[in-house]
């Protein structure tokens, strides 16, 4: 995936003008960037007409620009994310498609917001528990294409890691799988299901 010049100047002015640029920073690591990009690469053989998105546990909105920069047809994602400090980052990460109405980042629990998107991404299984992750599940509409992403990385903030693929899916309840695989990075294997409920 290529990223062109104008929004790499965003992605700079964010990091410039974020709360804490060092933490910013780390949405950039090899492996944050390796995963998104195979979400997207993905995602996108099961995206064929225009489509809204919610990214939820969106951080500071690098994967939204990711995919606004792809083949991936989307007509606007809302970024939600639990850290306030996220919220300024990502609309300035993503400037062009705020600044148009495609793109909005906004500060919330996901387990309390419902969604009604087309399409909803979760890349953050491994920081909510199966409680929540449940009561997230009911706000989703029932066709929407669903995007999770898990690891196996034990560090005390992942509450609800998964040690294989198979109990990814499981804890997923989702009951038509389009896709699973695995990532292998090098300090954990990041999971992936596209499916819906």
């Amino acid at each position: 995936m290529q990223i062109d010049l104008e929004h790499l100047h965003h992605w700079m002015q964010a990091i410039r003008q974020s709360n804490n640029p060092m933490r910013t920073m780390d949405a950039f690591w090899s492996g944050q960037l390796r995963s998104k990009e195979w979400l997207i690469n993905c995602l996108d053989e099961h995206v064929h007409v225009q489509s809204t998105i919610d990214i939820h546990g969106g951080w500071v909105g690098v994967l939204a620009s990711m995919i606004f920069q792809s083949n991936i047809p989307c007509s606007y994602i809302r970024s939600v994310d639990i850290d306030p400090l996220c919220e300024f980052t990502a609309n300035i990460m993503n400037q062009i498609e705020y600044n148009s109405g495609r793109f909005k980042a906004i500060t919330a629990d996901m387990t309390n917001i419902r969604s009604d998107t087309d399409i909803v991404i979760n890349t953050s299984c491994e920081h909510i528990t199966q409680d929540q992750y449940d009561l997230w599940l009911t706000g989703l509409r029932q066709d929407a294409i669903i995007v999770l992403q898990s690891n196996n990385y034990n560090i005390p903030e992942h509450i609800r890691i998964a040690k294989s693929l198979d109990e990814f899916v499981e804890q997923s309840e989702l009951t038509n799988i389009l896709y699973k695989g695995e990532l292998e990075l090098p300090l954990y294997t990041r999971y992936m299901i596209i499916g819906q409920k």
